[in-house]
Parts: structure tokens; sequence; C-alpha cells
């Protein structure tokens, strides 16, 4: 099944609508929300980018096989990956990362 993932720049008000929405059933969609276009710009960056198209469709990848499919240092993508599983980007598993 193929999901699409809808990312933009949200303000609060929209996000609470949203939600409210949703707790009354009307379909949502996947969404990552951010407060500013500056946000979003600083947290996907273009190497994080490659990194979430690299996850896109492939499951579960450890960091060390991220890093050899983007062709980077596996610091550099560890520290990318950190980055946006905190901002909820991606997510982490017991075998690695998911998009």
């Amino acid at each position: 099944m193929k999901t699409t993932v809808t990312i933009g720049v949200a303000s609060s008000g929209q996000t609470r609508q949203r939600l409210r929405s949703a707790f009354r059933g009307k379909p949502q969609g996947s969404r990552i929300s951010f407060a500013s276009f500056e946000l979003l710009w600083k947290v996907l960056t273009p190497k994080r980018m490659q990194i979430v198209h690299t996850l896109t469709g492939a499951g579960t990848l450890s960091i060390r096989e991220v890093a050899r499919r983007v062709d980077r240092d596996i610091r550099a993508v560890h520290a990318d990956v950190t980055a946006l599983i905190k901002a909820g980007v991606i997510r982490r598993t017991e075998d690695g990362v998911v998009f």
C-alpha cells in the first residue's frame, strides 16, 4: 500500500482544526507540519531530505545501511537521523529507522 505524506507549514490553529476534525472521524491523511518555513528548511536540509528519500518505501534500515546508500560518513548520517527522529519525520525501531 502506498501512503502519501504531506510535509508543510501549518499554524497551531490549523493543526488544532485538523486534530478536531480527526476526532470527529474525518480522515486527515499523513502530515508532518512545521511552525514556519525557516524551521522546515532548518530540519529538512538537502542531505536530510536525501536520507528521507532513501528511506521512502525501503522499510526499516540500519543507520549503517542508510549511510552506505547515501554514500556519506556514518557519524554524519547518525547526526542527521537523530535530528529527523527528534523532529518526528522518521522513527526509530528495534531494527533501525523507518520513514
